[in-house]
């Protein structure tokens, strides 16, 4: 499969993500520059992590007027898949590709450390092939974490299962003190409705090499590439 990895102005998760696509599952991969307009036949667009334009305004408030998120988004309303993880995730809810908002953490403080997160359930590919009583160990490391929409729409995503992971503690009991950042409901990822967009604030890429002495993320990136390769 062919990957594409968009890279804006303070980016600075792109080359892990590069680095685990390539050399951890053996994808071919290119980077997207923020100013490109030509995917280049890409099979799925990935939007790393960092702190594009700063987080001025608020956390991918401005990337999302970047060129490359109108071909994303076209990309997106085809059908086409799109993963954005931390800064990502910010940028595709702010894009409204995805349901709700990313704000403050309640602690008022960047969070940075290993963190149990479990699967809400098996029907979206990327998380189709993880065991739902697995506990996944993923790094985060954020300031505006904590997942907020309002009551409705946490209806909705609840109701056509849209949550794809949860934070919890490591025996994968949903609980107020696993909540790192105080999203509403432990919400750790979500999908859009088509289950083509997926967003989460966990970093699976840097849990993903056995140097690390963690591959919990790798099968998160491998449910993924099932997924797209049975439905070649």
């Amino acid at each position: 499969m062919k990957f594409g990895v968009v890279v804006f102005p303070g980016s600075n998760c792109d080359e892990d993500m590069v680095y685990v696509l390539k050399n951890i599952l053996g994808q071919q991969v290119v980077k997207l520059w923020h100013k490109d307009h030509n995917l280049q036949g890409v099979d799925m667009i990935v939007l790393p992590g960092g702190f594009s334009y700063g987080d001025y305004l608020r956390s991918g408030a401005i990337a999302k007027f970047s060129p490359i998120m109108n071909e994303v988004t076209e990309f997106a309303k085809k059908g086409g898949y799109v993963l954005g993880v931390c800064n990502g995730f910010q940028i595709l809810c702010e894009a409204q590709l995805l349901p709700g908002t990313l704000i403050h953490n309640t602690s008022h403080r960047f969070i940075c450390k290993n963190q149990f997160i479990v699967a809400d359930n098996n029907v979206s590919p990327i998380n189709a092939s993880i065991p739902l009583d697995r506990v996944l160990n993923i790094p985060i490391a954020h300031g505006e974490g904590c997942y907020y929409a309002d009551v409705e729409t946490i209806k909705e995503i609840e109701d056509n299962a849209q949550v794809l992971f949860r934070y919890c503690n490591p025996e994968g009991h949903i609980t107020e003190d696993a909540n790192p950042n105080g999203s509403v409901n432990n919400i750790a990822g979500v999908t859009n409705r088509h289950r083509n967009v997926f967003g989460m604030m966990p970093h699976p890429e840097r849990a993903a090499d056995e140097e690390l002495g963690n591959t919990d993320g790798r099968l998160i990136f491998e449910s993924l590439l099932n997924h797209m390769m049975a439905n070649v």
